[in-house]
């Protein structure tokens, strides 16, 4: 465990907190006007390794030795310049600050960083961290890897849970789930959704899948992975019989098929490392899904007709509905996707800077 303390007068900023893995989705913009819930698990903290927020460069100022050092590997609009290394917290963790009010940003229902460090040190008025809390974005702190410290509090560190532990413990993410809206003359609302956590994670793998594919028809297993990834793969790879296979591998469910191309696998929670197969698939290309998402791929969770336990006899059928179903196919996240695909170094080759140009065009709006 660790408390964050301020560089200048180590007055402590935050409750003890454990390290882990960013969350796929913690540069993801959702919708418009939606309320999106807090990042990070209360008592956790992640590192962010990429600078965030201004100050902004723009691509024509950056030589490409300079951006290919940095992990990027095609045109963006522009590129921050600010320092990497922050440690993002949830709002409710953050100690011994204050707002500081002329950095509201060009928000309109909250904050939204784009002033830079907009919480101060209590005790000694240093910048400290930036609060982000706007609609369409997921609400964190992030705390300014050159104005804090960490310090251990806890001098025997935890060690991660096994991915065994991890597939009976784990919590799986829903698919679905209703998005709330700011309130307006009727009130509050919400709207029945694909999760935004699984459009982030469908984009971060996207990505993966078209490096995977070597520019060749891919296929993945039916069901809920094919609503996911078979339209937008049929859609930007060419047309013709699949030549490449994925499918899904992990803790319990292990690639035992020579003939696999592609793993789709989950990524450690705490560690951030992706499973690691062993026999012949270890040569497969892995494709990182946020462990909540692999489970629920993996074993869907089914609708069970009557209560999970108590109350109503066995063969008494529920009389509610079933929970609804977004009305419109599934849609990776654009930004995600194109975040992870300009910093895979495949995305050099024409073909696949193809597909990136036709983000900025407009040309594949109805997959994004």
């Amino acid at each position: 465990m660790f408390v964050f303390v301020c560089a200048r007068c180590d007055a402590e900023l935050t409750v003890p907190l454990s390290q882990v893995s960013l969350p796929v989705h913690a540069r993801q913009k959702y919708g418009n006007g939606a309320q999106l819930p807090v990042l990070m698990e209360s008592g956790t903290f992640a590192v962010d390794p990429d600078p965030w927020g201004r100050p902004w460069r723009m691509w024509d100022e950056i030589d490409t030795g300079e951006a290919e050092a940095r992990g990027i590997y095609a045109p963006v609009y522009a590129l921050s310049d600010s320092t990497p290394g922050a440690s993002v917290i949830a709002p409710g963790d953050i100690r011994g600050t204050r707002l500081i009010p002329e950095k509201r940003g060009g928000a309109c229902c909250g904050l939204d960083g784009a002033d830079g460090p907009n919480m101060a040190c209590e005790a000694c008025d240093l910048p400290v961290a930036t609060r982000v809390d706007d609609c369409s974005l997921w609400q964190a702190v992030r705390l300014s890897s050159d104005a804090v410290r960490r310090v251990l509090v806890d001098g025997v560190p935890a060690a991660p849970l096994s991915w065994a532990e991890l597939a009976d413990q784990g919590e799986k993410t829903p698919p679905f789930e209703p998005i709330a809206t700011w309130g307006g003359r009727l009130g509050s609302s919400h709207y029945w959704s694909w999760s935004p956590q699984w459009e982030a994670a469908a984009g971060q793998a996207l990505a993966h899948l078209l490096a995977a594919s070597e520019g060749q028809p891919v296929k993945v297993p039916g069901g809920l992975t094919a609503d996911v990834f078979q339209r937008a793969l049929d859609a930007l790879l060419p047309a013709g019989p699949p030549t490449r296979r994925a499918v899904l591998a992990g803790p319990g469910r292990p690639a035992s098929d020579a003939g696999v191309d592609i793993l789709l696998v989950p990524v450690h929670p705490q560690t951030g490392q992706t499973w690691t197969p062993v026999g012949p698939a270890v040569s497969a290309y892995p494709v990182p899904l946020p462990l909540g998402v692999w489970l629920w791929l993996a074993s869907p969770q089914p609708y069970l007709p009557v209560p999970a336990s108590g109350g109503i006899p066995q063969d008494v059928l529920r009389d509610e509905p079933l929970p609804p179903r977004p009305n419109y196919l599934f849609r990776a996240d654009r930004g995600t996707f194109q975040h992870t695909l300009v910093r895979i170094p495949a995305v050099r080759s024409p073909w696949m800077r193809t597909i990136l140009e036709s983000l900025t065009q407009d040309r594949s709006a109805d997959l994004f």
